[in-house]
């Protein structure tokens, strides 16, 4: 399977009493994304690692586009939080594109998971504004490369949003450090994703659906609808859009903690 890009939190003093935690990110991020939340998570007890997917930033991948589906980063997933947990159950975050990725570790893997999170997405493809990028996305990416992206889309819309240099110099360093097969056929599959909330249901897993109140990925609605058909509970993020780790980061710590506490509690009762 290979080595994974991590980033790891544990708690300041002490060791971790409670159950550890994975966080997967989105298409176009990496283990970055919850640097925000990483540390406030491990002070209630627990290990917290956030992980580049194969072919994104510091994590390598082959050429293969059959290694980039959701079954396959699934897998990964999988063999992941098996070898973070052990004996121990594992809370796991999807968040955005990552979310189809992680439920198809939930639904088809081995691991025993003590919580299952998505966060910002959806029971299906990717709809909106996001859905129109992703499809410009899959067809300039072959063709011209992630410079071409970077220069005439990614670049213009964060400068028109004021991110600082520092922050700018990071995203085009992450960038053009993805595989461009991998992004190519992670794009298609966010693009594609069937329905799978029937079978999550069946796993059993107490689930929490996190949006942003401004998500402009999948609509918020939709992620409503969505918790509804999975009996799970549903937390919206004042004045969050599609990556509540970032822009809300003390209010996403604080439901995680909430949510993981309590399933711990319900499970070991």
């Amino acid at each position: 399977m290979g080595s994974f890009a991590a980033l790891e939190a544990m708690p300041v003093s002490g060791i971790p009493e409670r159950w550890p935690a994975l966080l997967v990110p989105g298409l176009t991020g990496s283990k970055e994304d919850f640097i925000a939340v990483l540390q406030t998570l491990a002070q209630a007890g627990r290990r917290v690692i956030a992980v580049d997917m194969r072919g994104q930033f510091e994590t390598s991948g082959p050429d293969d586009p059959g290694a980039y589906t959701c079954a396959a980063l699934g897998n990964d997933i999988d063999v992941l939080a098996h070898t973070i947990g052990g004996d121990e159950p594992v809370h796991l975050v999807g968040h955005s594109f990552g979310g189809l990725v992680t439920r198809e570790a939930v639904i088809d893997g081995r691991t025993k998971f003590a919580s299952y999170t998505l966060m910002s997405s959806g029971p299906g493809p990717i709809v909106g504004p996001r859905e129109r990028a992703g499809r410009v996305m899959l067809s300039e990416i072959p063709e011209r490369g992630l410079e071409y992206l970077w220069h005439n889309r990614m670049e213009p819309e964060a400068l028109a949003a004021g991110v600082p240099d520092e922050i700018m110099t990071f995203l085009r360093k992450r960038l053009f450090s993805n595989s461009p097969v991998g992004m190519a056929t992670m794009t298609r599959e966010v693009l594609s994703a069937p329905d799978r909330c029937d079978e999550l249901i069946q796993v059993g897993v107490g689930v929490l659906v996190l949006y942003g109140e401004h998500d402009d990925g999948w609509p918020p609605a939709m992620q409503s609808d969505m918790a509804h058909r999975l009996n799970a509970e549903c937390v919206v993020v004042p004045g969050a859009v599609h990556s509540p780790a970032v822009e809300a980061p003390e209010t996403t710590a604080a439901a995680l903690t909430r949510f993981w506490n309590a399933a711990e509690a319900r499970l070991l009762s």
